[in-house]
Parts: structure tokens; C-alpha cells; sequence
């Protein structure tokens, strides 16, 4: 055999090798590996915590968990009927939207920004929303509220139906609140002491939808 055959050879072997790697080197999809995801480390929040220049500094963004988890134990059921349905879905990804929603809600509810409360919630939360915001308004009142720290923030529970996926979130927050009348003064609430708040949030998106947003249904205290 002349050396330039085996040269030739070898450049064939060379390619093949490349692509087996090319195809046995990447997921398929069907790997035994975990199906929810661990958070690897404490996210930080899209937008900085408020804070008055007074107050003493907070860690910004969720604490970390021991467990590294972002659902409890009763949710992996319906989050792998989720991931069946939806290979797409991914709990970590979503819990970062779902922080950062808890966030803007909140606030624009405290401001009374309609318009951001319209683009994050379903028509019935919405209007749930405006009404308490109008009512608060004819009595001249005004909240002075501040996210003190997200404690901890999980998925609970998952229910997928036909069409539509619905996920419940649980928030453990420390909040500053503060209501004014229409002069200004305080009438309700403290600065100085936050309130630790427990809050269930469901959430419901139709699946298969190109709008990727998934919309507020339903906020309750836990």
C-alpha cells in the first residue's frame, strides 16, 4: 500500500470518527438524567430592590435553597406530565420569569400601573387589581411599599389539562409597607418593621402557543 493510501485512509477514519462524535456527543433527549432542574446557584432579580438610603443593605434575589430545587416534592408529577406535553418547558427558566412577575406585579399594583399589570395578568386577576386600585384611589390613599428580600419562591403544583398548563407558585418574601392618605401622612404600616408575607400565585399559559408568556390567574395568601 503507498503511503499516499494510507495517508487517504486515515483522513477517512478521521471524518467518520468526527461524526459519530457529532451525533453520539450530543442529547438526544432520551438520556437518564434528572428532568427538573436544580438552581446551581442564587439568581440576582432583573431590576435592583428599592431600598431608602437608610435602610440596611438586603441581598438582592431569591435565597439560596439547600436543596437546589425549584419545585417541592408534590409537584414533579404534574411537571413531568408538563414536560411530555411541552418539551419546551424548563421550571428553572420559568421560575426566573416567575420572580421577576412577582416583582412587577407587586409594584405596578402599589403604583397603580395599569398598563404592566395588563401585559402580566389574565382578565379576571386584572381586573381584581383595578378595582382595588380605583378604590384606593377615590379614598386619596397611597402605598409606599418596598420588596425587602424574596425568601423563597417554588413551584407547588402543576396541573396540565388539553389545551392549557397551569402552574402554582409559592412566595416567601419580607415586605415594608406603608399607607398614606391623601395628605401624605402614614396611616397604616411601618417602614422599620417588614412583614413576612406567604403567597400562592397561579400562573396558566396555553400550551403549544407562540406567545411564550405565562399570565397570572389567581394570588392568594397562603
Amino acid at each position: 500500500m503507498t503511503s499516499f493510501a494510507i495517508v487517504l485512509l486515515a483522513m477517512i477514519a478521521a471524518f467518520l470518527g468526527m461524526r459519530l462524535y457529532s451525533v453520539l456527543g450530543k442529547r438526544t433527549g432520551h438520556e437518564q438524567e434528572p428532568v427538573l432542574p436544580r438552581r446551581e446557584e442564587p439568581r440576582t432579580a432583573p431590576a435592583p430592590l428599592r431600598l431608602d438610603e437608610g435602610d440596611a443593605p438586603a441581598p438582592q434575589g431569591t435565597a439560596p435553597d439547600a436543596s437546589g430545587l425549584v419545585y417541592e416534592p408534590g409537584a414533579e408529577i404534574g411537571l413531568r406530565q408538563l414536560l411530555a406535553t411541552d418539551r419546551h418547558f424548563d421550571a428553572g427558566r420559568f421560575m426566573e420569569g416567575a420572580e421577576a412577575a412577582y416583582r412587577m406585579i407587586l409594584e405596578a399594583y402599589w403604583k397603580g400601573d395599569r398598563d404592566t399589570l395588563r401585559d402580566l395578568c389574565d382578565d379576571d386577576s386584572y381586573e381584581a387589581f383595578v378595582d382595588a386600585i380605583e378604590a384606593r384611589e377615590k379614598r386619596g390613599e397611597t402605598l409606599d411599599n418596598r420588596i425587602v428580600r424574596l425568601d423563597s419562591a417554588k413551584i407547588t403544583a402543576v396541573e396540565v389539562n388539553r389545551s392549557e398548563a397551569r402552574i402554582t407558585v409559592r412566595y416567601q418574601a419580607d415586605i415594608s409597607a406603608i399607607t398614606r392618605d391623601a395628605e401624605g401622612k402614614v396611616i397604616a404600616g411601618s417602614m422599620s418593621d417588614a412583614a413576612q408575607t406567604d403567597d400562592l400565585w397561579s400562573f396558566r399559559r396555553t400550551i403549544g402557543s407562540n406567545d411564550p408568556n405565562w399570565l397570572l390567574d389567581e394570588a392568594e395568601t397562603a
